[in-house]
Parts: structure tokens; C-alpha cells; sequence
């Protein structure tokens, strides 16, 4: 019986772990990390589950320097270039499903 509880115990912080780690992505390692006062880290980590979601993984890093450097949001929003292009309408998607999702 004593083995039974330990090897419940055991699988349930392992999957605690695990989730934890999952919500520990790119963007919600930059938001968390952002000198914004909004940046709460539930917040963050719901903006990533949404990330998650939606984005690939090289999206989300890219979304992940947003934080640091705004104005490489700009910048890409400003490019003519298609690929920018199809980011940005991605990004878009993202950031309205994150606000509607996450504001609270």
C-alpha cells in the first residue's frame, strides 16, 4: 500500500513538473522577465498556453523578442515582405485570442 501512495505521489509532481516546464515557453519566459507591471505570472502563462495553441515554436520565439525590443514589432509590421506579412496576420490571430482568453 505504502509503495501504491508513493508511486501515486511521485507520478502526480511529475506531472506537475511537466505542465509547469509546458508553460514555461518562450513568451512566457519574456513576458515574465518584461519590466511591465501587468506582467503577472499567471498572465503570462496563459498568453503562452494561447501561444501554444496557435503559434509554431520559431513564432513564438520571434514574439518572445517583442518583449525585449518593441520595435522589432514595428519594424516587422512595417516589412513589405510576405513572409512578414503572414507572421504578422498569425500574430494578429494570436495577440486577439490571447486578449479575449486572458484579460480577466
Amino acid at each position: 500500500m505504502t509503495k501504491a501512495v508513493l508511486w501515486a505521489g511521485a507520478a502526480a509532481l511529475s506531472m506537475m513538473f511537466m505542465a509547469s516546464a509546458a508553460s514555461a515557453g518562450p513568451i512566457s519566459s519574456a513576458c515574465n522577465q518584461s519590466s511591465r507591471q501587468a506582467a503577472t505570472p499567471s498572465l503570462c502563462s496563459c498568453i503562452q498556453r494561447v501561444a501554444d495553441q496557435g503559434l509554431s515554436g520559431s513564432d513564438q520565439r520571434r514574439v518572445a523578442t517583442f518583449f525585449r525590443n518593441p520595435d522589432k514589432a514595428h519594424l516587422v509590421r512595417m516589412s513589405q515582405k510576405r513572409s512578414d506579412d503572414a507572421f504578422w496576420e498569425r500574430y494578429s490571430r494570436f495577440g486577439e485570442k490571447a486578449e479575449a482568453i486572458c484579460q480577466g
